[in-house]
């Protein structure tokens, strides 16, 4: 691809994901789940034209805005890994995940997985994760790794070049039945019988 088409491709993620965190409220740490293919950047059909120049544009891209937030960054693979995760050895070992053996490549982990493993310092695999939220480009199916209950967001930014763009957060399950209240209400708080509304 041309410069100005991944400088492009930058300033959608940018613009993309600064709105997303601005709805999504992400703590320190947290975790973030992107999932990207970049055939479906280009207009290709997913998994058929990985592009390292794309893969390196979207990581740097996505790192420049999560590493001063401090958000954690697990970078979802292709279906050839069965969707394992790239992320810091630091961040597995933080969330307790299970580290697994195999490295990505081109083609069984996608280009984007690649430039992660680039860019990490200390780079491993794993299988699973249960993230706060993410982002998908090119419907990659993120949502196996964002926990229950999630909710869609909505940016200004639907596409990535021609990919088409969804955004996950989660909150807290509402459990119980008729009786459940979602407010604690404190019965320590002393009660003026004769006031009860005081």
């Amino acid at each position: 691809m041309q410069t100005d088409e991944l400088k492009t491709i930058s300033n959608q993620i940018k613009t993309g994901l600064t709105e997303f965190l601005e709805q999504a409220d992400f703590k320190k740490h947290e975790l973030f789940v992107l999932g990207c293919s970049t055939s479906e950047i280009q207009g290709k059909k997913i998994g058929k034209y990985s592009n390292l120049d794309v893969g390196r544009t979207v990581i740097e891209t996505v790192t420049s805005v999560l590493e001063p937030l401090q958000i954690d960054l697990a970078v979802q693979g292709c279906e050839h890994l069965n969707r394992a995760l790239a992320m810091e050895r630091e961040v597995a070992e933080n969330h307790g995940f299970e580290i697994v053996s195999v490295c990505p490549s081109l083609h069984a982990g996608g280009a984007t997985q690649v430039a992660a493993f680039e860019h990490f310092n200390d780079p491993v695999e794993v299988e699973h994760v249960i993230a706060k939220g993410g982002m998908d480009i090119g419907d990659t199916a993120i949502g196996m790794h964002v926990k229950f209950v999630q909710i869609p967001v909505r940016t200004s930014i639907k596409e990535v070049g021609d990919a088409h763009v969804t955004y996950l957060s989660s909150r807290p399950k509402l459990i119980g039945g008729e009786r459940a209240v979602y407010r604690f209400e404190n019965l320590n708080q002393q009660v003026d019988p004769l006031n009860p509304l005081a």
